[in-house]
Formats: structure tokens, sequence, C-alpha cells
């Protein structure tokens, strides 16, 4: 068995920290997004948590082997985890191609998704909640007609504020914002709906989200790589110098050396 470079075992084993601190981090996340679910989200988010769940310690525990392998220089552990991170490189490569194929139904089923939330009259508390944060955040009002999604009882935060930076119109007078006017000052909220803001923001996410999967998928592909050079350089065997027999030697063919005595 071949011994493996000391600085090629040390970049293995930091490749495949950064794996597993990664594979940590996504399991604390996992975790704390199972927590924090009622029970409708948990419905539709339940195989998507499941496929975190099982990618995190899958990957969490190949990593735990590429570096017991690498420290004592052990092939099945090694190979393991080779095989283990290639196969999960291909799966998350797959996962990206098919978020890039179905991403415009994706918008489609978003922007459908929020649509069935009208009217706001009939919403539930939660989505109320989020669309008035929504609209704090992203200076919108409503969710496709703009302030008219909200009929008499026009939310406070459609109110545009000093540091407005998207379009105001006037509050109808005939709104439940009328109490807010003072001296005849028209009250001012935000123009644009919040749907185009939603799915721009969510396009962004997904595309956030895809780059740093490829990210991953690079660092995957890296520790794959290394592990295989190791495993290659393991299988080899080291050359040993040959023992050559001189008949020379065996003949005593040396030079007696004469005592220093004698010349002393």
């Amino acid at each position: 068995m071949g011994k493996v470079n000391v600085c090629l075992k040390r970049a293995f084993i930091v490749v495949t920290g950064l794996i597993a601190i990664l594979s940590a981090l996504l399991l604390a996340l996992t975790l704390l997004s199972h927590g924090h679910l009622d029970e409708a989200e948990m419905e539709q988010m339940n195989a998507g948590l499941h496929v975190m769940y099982a990618l995190s310690i899958v990957t969490l525990l190949l990593t735990i082997l590429g570096v017991y392998g690498a420290c004592k220089e052990k092939q099945w552990p090694l190979i393991v985890f080779t095989v283990g991170i290639i196969l999960g490189s291909l799966f998350m490569i797959a996962c990206v191609i098919r978020i890039l194929v179905v991403q415009p139904k994706l918008v489609k089923e978003m922007k459908s998704y929020y649509l069935d939330m009208l009217p706001l009259s009939n919403s539930s508390e939660s989505f109320l909640d989020v669309l008035v944060y929504v609209q704090s955040e992203l200076q919108c009002c409503g969710v496709d007609q703009g302030y008219l999604d909200w009929g008499f009882n026009i939310s406070l935060s459609c109110l545009c504020t000093e540091e407005s930076t998207n379009p105001c119109v006037a509050a109808p007078r005939n709104s439940s914002l009328f109490q807010f006017m003072v001296s005849d000052q028209p009250v001012m909220i935000y123009k644009e709906p919040c749907l185009p803001y939603l799915i721009q923001d969510e396009v962004i996410s997904v595309k956030v989200a895809l780059g740093i999967t490829l990210g991953v998928i690079l660092l995957w592909v890296l520790a794959a790589a290394l592990g295989v050079v190791i495993l290659c350089r393991m299988s080899q065997k080291d050359d040993t110098p040959a023992v050559v027999y001189s008949p020379e030697a065996k003949a005593g063919n040396y030079t007696v050396l004469t005592d220093a005595a004698e010349y002393t």
C-alpha cells in the first residue's frame, strides 16, 4: 500500500470538514423549520422536509467515514464516502435541472396561490399577518388590484411614510383611513399591488438557492476527486530497492589498513 501525501490528506480533511459543517447547518435549519410549521404548511412541505433530513444526515455520516478513512488510511471507508458523494452530487444536479425546467410553472403556481386568497375579507389571519408585514417591507398595498383588494378597511401598513420610495396615491375618502386625514390633506397610500413584488422575491430566492446548491455540488465534486486520488495512491505499491549480490563481497576484496602505530 502506497503512502498518502500529507498535503493531499490535509486538503481532503479540510474539504470534507466543510461539507460536514454545511450538513450540520442544514440539519439544524431543517429542525428549526420543522418546529415552526403549522399543520397545513406541514402537509405541503412534508416531502421536502424528509429529503432535507435524509440529505443532511447521510452526508454527515459519509463525511465521518471519509475523515476516518483518510486518517487511518483505510480503503473501505474512503470507497463508501467517494461513491456516496458521487451519487449525492448526481442527485443534486438532477434537482437543479428539474427546478430550472419547472421554474416558469412555479411562478404560475405562486401567482395562483396568492390570487386564491382574494377577497382579503375571507383570508385567514395568518395570511393577513404576512401580507401586512410584506406591505410595510416592500412598500405596496393589496395583492392584485392594489388598495381595492382591501375594500373599505384598508390596512394601516398601506400608509406611505416619509422614507417611501415607491409611488403613492390618495386613499379614497370613503375608506377607513379617512379618520387619519389632517387639515383636509389627503391620506397617501402605496399605489402598486404586492403580487409582482412577491413573485420577484420568490424568483430571486430560488436563484439564490440554486447558486448555493451549485457551490455545494462543486465542493462535493472536489471532495470526491480528492478521495479518488487518495484511493489511487493507496492502491499503488511503493518500489523497494532490489538487493544486488556482488561476488567481490564474498571474495573479501578488501584492503587492510596498516596500523597507524607503525608510522608514529
